[in-house]
């Protein structure tokens, strides 16, 4: 199989393809002085065959140059696309009258055999692709490295209720207790936030989302549970998105480490989804 890395998603095809022993091909991204992209595929590609595409769309920079892989391999007898983290898949919703839904817009522009997401941020975005569209689980791959790491009674917890399957598959298992965060309003100015059924107090707690992005409410989070008696706080998270300053604001609220995967390469990306995504292009 040719794995065709984006400029987004280098180093993570590259992990795919040494996992499948697949035939890594060279490309090259530049931008025209008018500032459009330029994308080529430099070797190998006179028989290309089946083909798959890794990249990210973290900016709308990114999305082109995908919609730009896929033109490019226009002759492939068959197309995979990866999309280890698909940018617009919050805009799943029309709110008010005119708008777009973006996450409509972006699947519906991507033309391949087959499609797969990693922990896409709602699952009925996949019935807007124009393939079959599967959406694979990373979490755990992260439960797997926080088992490695030496916690002290650890805890993984949800930040809210709807993102307790999210914890759970972490923790499946490990023998890890999980938990969710449940928000109380006391009074018109004060909230507490604490786990519903699990006390924290000596414990070391894992905060589990499937991205984070300016980091707020997290570091709300975080600065609670450690007034609440936590031997330490941690985040995790599969896409570490980490807009603008949200890495300063969770050290500021007392986070003692994040944990995230690769679908996004930051230096918070220490446990890898290539095995997940080799596994599914090599059993479809």
């Amino acid at each position: 199989m040719n794995i065709i890395a984006g400029p987004a998603s280098q180093l993570l095809a590259g992990r795919v393809s040494e996992e499948m022993g697949g035939n890594l091909l060279v490309t090259e991204f530049k931008k025209f002085p008018d500032g459009e992209l330029y994308t080529r595929i430099l070797d190998g590609f006179e028989d290309p065959g089946i083909v798959t595409i890794i990249q990210s769309t973290v900016s709308d920079s990114d999305f082109v140059a995908l919609l730009q892989l896929i033109d490019a391999c226009y002759e492939a007898s068959n197309i995979n696309v990866v999309i280890p983290y698909m940018g617009y898949a919050r805009q799943d919703k029309r709110f008010k009258s005119g708008e777009p839904i973006s996450a409509r817009a972006m699947a519906g522009a991507i033309k391949a055999d087959n499609v797969y997401t990693v922990n896409i941020h709602e699952e009925s975005i996949l019935d807007y692709f124009d393939a079959r569209a599967v959406n694979l689980d990373a979490t755990p791959v992260i439960g797997r490295y926080i088992k490695n790491m030496e916690f002290e009674n650890p805890l993984i917890v949800a930040p809210d209720i709807s993102a307790t399957p999210l914890a759970r598959n972490a923790s499946v298992s490990l023998g890890i207790d999980y938990d969710f965060l449940e928000k109380t309003r006391l009074s018109g100015e004060s909230v507490t936030i604490s786990p519903k059924n699990v006390d924290v107090k000596g414990r070391d707690v894992i905060i589990i989302d499937d991205l984070i992005s300016t980091g707020g409410t997290m570091a709300e989070a975080i600065s609670l549970l450690g007034e609440q008696g936590a031997s330490g706080v941690f985040v995790a998270c599969v896409h570490p998105v980490l807009a603008n300053n949200a890495v300063i604001k969770l050290f500021k609220s007392g986070v003692k480490g994040i944990i995230a995967t690769d679908t996004i390469d930051k230096g918070v990306s220490v446990a890898s989804v290539a095995p997940v995504i080799a596994s599914a292009l090599c059993h479809p």
